[in-house]
C-alpha cells in the first residue's frame, strides 16, 4: 500500500506515454528510482553546471592541466580492488543496442563480452529504453529468444555466451519521459537503477555480477558520484559493497588529465578503463572549439597513430597496470562490404593493423561493432596475447605531458570531407529520429559519437571560415552550396516518397540549425530528444 501510495504521489508519465509497462516499473521498483532520484539528482545538476563553468575556462584560451590538488594521489603507490574472475579476460568485447535480435547475436558473437549500450548506440525512445531493459532480464536469466516470421528465422542463445556489461546513459541525458517530484528524472539514474534492482539476484546466483561502462565522465567528482550510487544501491539491495564493477570509457579529454583520480574515486568498483576514441575526439574538438588558430581535419585524418591520440592510449595502459586494472582499446567501427571483396579484405586488414597495435601497446582488449570482426581481433590478441591480460606490462617507458595530450593533429580540410561529415550527419540523425542509434553508413557503424564529429566539425570550420585544400574559404555561402547538394543526393538515394515518409525534413532542419548556430550546443541529441 505504502508503495502504490508513493508510486502516486511522487511519479507522473509524460503525456505521450500509453505503456506503462508495469512488469518492469513495478511499484517497488518505481520506490527505489525515486530513492535514487532523491538522494542523487540534485548533486548530478550541480556537476552538470561545473561543466559549463569549466568551458568558460577553456573559452579564455586555457588548455586542461593535470589536478594540482590530487598531486599526491597520482604520486602514491596504491591499487584498486579485485577484477571479477570473468572479467579477467576482455581481449575482443563488442557492443550495439538494447534490441533483442542484437543482444541475442553479439552474445553469441565469440566476443568475450558484450556492451549493451542504453546511450551512444540506442535512441533513447521510452519503447526502446524500456523494452530494452526487459531485453536485458531475459539476457540475464536465459530465457531471451526472438522468432522473426518474415525472414523464418529464430534467434536463441548459445550455451556459451559473452559476459554482460551495460552502459547506462551518460550524466548530462535526462529522462523525460518520467517525472519524480515533477523533476525530471536522470537518464543516468533510471537506466542503473533499473537494471540492478531486477537482475542483482538473477546474476549473483549464477556467479556473477552486475557490470557497467560508465560514459562521458568529464572530472574525478563526477566518478565520486557514481561510486556513492554504487555504494547506495549495494546498501538498498543488501548486497556487498563493491558488488557491482565498472570499467570507465575515458572519452572526453579532460578525464586524460584525471586517469588516477578516476580509478582512486572508484577504487571499490573499478576494473577497467576503455578508450573511447570517437567520443574523445568529439570531446577534443568541443572542449577547444573557442581557441584561435585550433581547428582539426578532415576525421577520416584523425586516426590512433595521430600524436595526441597515441599519447592519450598509451597513458591510459600506464596508468591502468600500475593501478591493477585493465585497459580496453577502441572501437573498430567497420562492417563487412558485401559484393566487393577487394574491398572487404582491405578494411579487415585495417581493422588487423589497428588491434595489433593496441596489443603490442599493451593493451588488454579491444571494442568491435560487428560480429565478423570478433575472428579478426581475436587472432591478433591470441598471437601477441598468451595471458589473460596485460597487467605485467607496466609502460614505465611512457612519459606522457600535458602538451602530448593536446598536440593539434595535422592534416587538411577538404569538400569532400566537408560534405562527407554533412551527409553522415544527416543520415544518422534522420535514423536516430525514427529510433535507431546505430546506423550502417558508408560501411562503417555510425553511433552518437561519430555523428558528433561530424557536426562539431562542420560548426568549427565554418565557424573559422577555414581555408580548404584547394584555397578555397569555407563560408556560409559555400556550406549552403555544398549543404544542398547534399540533400539532393540523399533524396536520389532514398527516393522522394522515402524522403517525405522519413524524417529527413526535420533531420536536415536540426542538423543546419547546429551548424549555423552562434552558441555551440554541447550534445546533438539534447535538441533531437524532444521529438521521439
Amino acid at each position: 500500500m505504502e508503495d502504490t501510495f508513493l508510486r502516486q504521489s511522487k511519479i507522473n508519465f509524460s503525456k505521450e506515454v500509453t505503456n506503462y509497462y508495469p512488469e518492469i516499473l513495478t511499484d517497488e521498483a518505481l520506490v527505489f528510482i525515486v530513492a535514487l532520484h532523491e538522494k542523487f539528482n540534485t548533486e548530478r545538476l550541480t556537476l552538470l553546471k561545473n561543466r559549463v563553468a569549466q568551458q568558460l575556462i577553456f573559452d579564455s584560451g586555457q588548455f586542461p592541466e593535470f589536478p594540482k590538488e590530487t598531486k599526491e594521489i597520482r604520486d602514491s603507490n596504491w591499487t584498486a580492488g579485485t577484477i571479477p574472475q570473468d572479467l579477467q579476460d576482455r581481449r575482443v568485447e563488442i557492443t550495439g543496442p538494447v534490441d533483442r535480435k542484437m543482444i541475442i547475436n553479439a552474445l553469441n558473437s565469440g566476443a568475450k563480452t558484450f556492451m549493451a549500450d542504453l546511450e551512444d548506440s540506442t535512441a533513447p525512445s521510452w519503447k526502446n529504453t524500456i523494452e530494452g531493459q526487459k531485453n536485458l532480464i531475459d539476457a540475464n536469466q536465459k530465457t531471451i529468444s526472438l522468432h522473426d516470421a518474415k525472414r523464418g528465422k529464430s534467434y536463441i542463445l548459445n550455451q556459451e555466451t559473452a559476459v554482460l556489461l551495460v552502459r547506462p546513459r551518460g550524466l548530462h541525458l535526462d529522462e523525460r519521459h518520467l517525472l519524480i517530484n515533477n523533476e525530471i528524472a536522470s537518464g543516468s539514474l533510471v537506466d542503473f537503477g533499473l537494471y540492478v534492482f531486477h537482475n542483482t539476484q538473477t546474476m549473483l546466483k549464477k556467479g556473477t555480477a552486475p557490470y557497467f561502462y560508465l560514459p562521458k565522465l568529464e572530472h574525478y567528482l563526477e566518478a565520486r558520484w557514481w561510486n556513492k550510487v554504487f555504494e547506495f544501491a549495494e546498501n538498498y539491495l543488501e548486497v556487498p559493497v563493491g558488488t557491482f564493477k565498472a570499467t570507465v570509457l575515458v572519452e572526453t579529454i579532460t578525464a586524460s588529465f584525471q586517469l588516477d583520480e578516476i580509478i582512486f574515486e572508484l577504487k571499490d568498483h573499478i576494473v577497467g578503463l576503455n578508450c573511447g576514441r570517437w567520443d574523445y575526439i568529439f570531446s577534443y574538438i568541443k572542449k577547444f572549439r573557442n581557441h584561435p588558430n585550433f581547428v582539426v581535419p578532415n576525421r577520416d585524418q584523425v586516426t590512433m597513430t595521430s600524436p595526441f591520440m597515441d599519447a592519450y592510449s598509451k597513458l591510459v595502459i600506464q596508468r591502468c597496470h600500475k593501478r591493477g586494472i585493465l585497459a580496453i582499446g577502441g572501437m573498430a567501427a567497420q562492417i563487412p562490404i558485401k559484393n566487393d571483396e577487394e574491398a572487404n579484405a582491405a578494411a579487415l586488414e585495417k581493422v588487423r593493423k589497428d588491434k595489433e597495435r593496441e596489443v603490442q601497446n599493451g593493451h588488454d582488449g579491444t571494442w568491435v561493432a560487428h560480429p565478423t570482426l570478433v575472428a579478426v581481433a581475436m587472432a591478433e590478441f591470441n598471437k601477441h596475447m598468451p595471458t589473460p591480460n596485460q597487467l605485467n606490462v607496466k609502460r614505465d617507458d611512457v612519459n606522457i605531458t600535458a602538451q602530448d595530450l593536446v598536440e593539434i593533429p595535422k592534416g587538411t580540410i577538404t569538400e569532400a570531407g566537408i560534405r562527407k561529415n554533412i551527409n553522415v550527419g544527416i543520415l544518422y540523425i534522420e535514423s536516430w529520429l525514427r529510433g535507431h542509434g546505430a546506423v550502417a553508413l558508408y560501411n562503417l557503424m555510425e553511433d552518437a559519437a561519430t555523428a558528433e564529429i561530424s557536426r562539431t566539425q562542420v560548426w568549427q570550420w565554418l565557424k573559422n571560415e577555414v581555408k580548404l585544400e584547394d584555397g578555397r574559404k569555407f563560408d556560409t555561402k559555400l556550406y549552403k552550396e555544398l549543404l544542398a547538394d547534399e540533400v539532393a543526393k540523399i533524396t536520389a538515394v532514398v527516393g522522394d516518397e522515402n524522403s517525405k515518409k522519413g524524417k529527413f525534413a526535420l533531420a536536415i532542419s536540426l542538423f543546419d540549425e547546429l551548424v549555423v548556430s552562434e552558441e555551440f550546443e554541447e550534445f546533438l541529441t539534447l535538441p533531437a530528444y524532444k521529438y521521439i
